[in-house]
């Protein structure tokens, strides 16, 4: 007889899942004030891989435009530091450019 097959059930992410959504739900701060927070500690913080997932969010859910984001980048090299500062600004332009490319523009 042949065994069913059990699902591995990651009770730990869902856990974070949720809890993280009930958090980004709350409706004391804007989307947009959450996003620029959570960028400011990312890049801080050094954390590139989700600064990059965040700068995307932002951009493509139009909650910061291109200025917007290039004065982020201006913002928080003052205070997170030249080198971090240097490195947001490639991952700023490389997103702008990569959007860019995707949205074939007025038909």
């Amino acid at each position: 007889m042949k065994e069913p097959v059990i699902e591995t059930v990651d009770s730990y992410g869902m856990t974070a899942e949720r809890q993280f959504s009930d958090l980004w739900a709350r409706d004391v701060l804007s989307m947009r004030d959450r996003r620029l927070l959570l960028l400011g500690l990312l890049v801080g913080q050094g954390i590139d891989d989700q600064a990059e997932i965040q700068l995307d969010a932002a951009l493509r859910a139009k909650l910061l435009s291109e200025g917007e984001l290039r004065e982020v980048v201006v913002f928080v090299t003052h205070y997170a530091g030249w080198s971090r500062g240097a490195r947001l600004n490639a991952q700023v332009e490389e997103l702008i450019a990569r959007v860019a490319e995707d949205d074939p523009g007025p038909a």
